[in-house]
């Protein structure tokens, strides 16, 4: 089983985190994607602004009709900071005979040394590491200080091309707030439900 773990804060899900995960599973074959919405990110101060009830019922509206995805509530159970090395550990006691691949913007790989336990991280997992928009290649050499040539040259071969879909959760936030369009943003459920709840306004 090769099970890729896609976290955060999903607040709200929207067609920029479907299409991400979706070309990860094409391109990597992936057999299950899991969307682990967080409990509290430890690189970010402000928290989620919707619930987590609220966050887990935008994430099944999202993913709903795709076999493959699955919505995972470990961090969100287990409370606390959520620590992706914490995380793949616990997934790792769970299925110890599955392949975990943590799915991250260049982004985030650029801050991977701000993570607790990044070595530990790459042992329990090979990182799939998607472009965003307009930031070209992904330069790997963070990952120098923590992981071994073979296993960088591992996660290079994992190339993800993704469509430019620059869209993300604060943007949305901010239409809303600003009264503007949010249509074609996110699937027509989501919408719906984050105007029938009065979200982010």
């Amino acid at each position: 089983m090769r099970i890729g773990i896609f976290g955060g804060s999903f607040d709200p899900i929207h067609y920029g985190h479907l299409i991400l995960a979706e070309q990860c599973r094409d391109q990597a074959k992936l057999d299950q994607i899991w969307f682990m919405p967080c409990a509290r990110q430890p690189l970010k101060e402000q928290g989620t602004i919707s619930t987590d009830r609220q966050r887990i019922e935008m994430i099944e509206l999202g993913i709903a009709g795709c076999d493959p995805f699955h919505l995972s509530k470990l961090e969100l159970e287990r409370g606390g900071v959520s620590y992706t090395v914490d995380t793949l550990e616990q997934i790792r006691s769970m299925y110890s005979t599955a392949e975990l691949f943590l799915l991250i913007g260049d982004d985030s790989l650029e801050s991977i040394c701000k993570w607790k336990s990044p070595e530990r991280i790459c042992e329990l997992s090979t990182l799939l590491v998607v472009a965003r928009p307009g930031s070209g290649d992904v330069d790997l050499s963070a990952l120098k200080p923590f992981a071994s040539k073979e296993k960088i040259d591992q996660i290079a071969t994992h190339k993800i091309e993704s469509p430019l879909i620059g869209i993300s959760s604060t943007d949305i936030r901010n239409r809303i707030k600003e009264g503007r369009s949010i249509r074609y943003l996110m699937p027509r459920p989501v919408e719906r439900y984050i105007q029938t709840q009065g979200l982010y306004k």
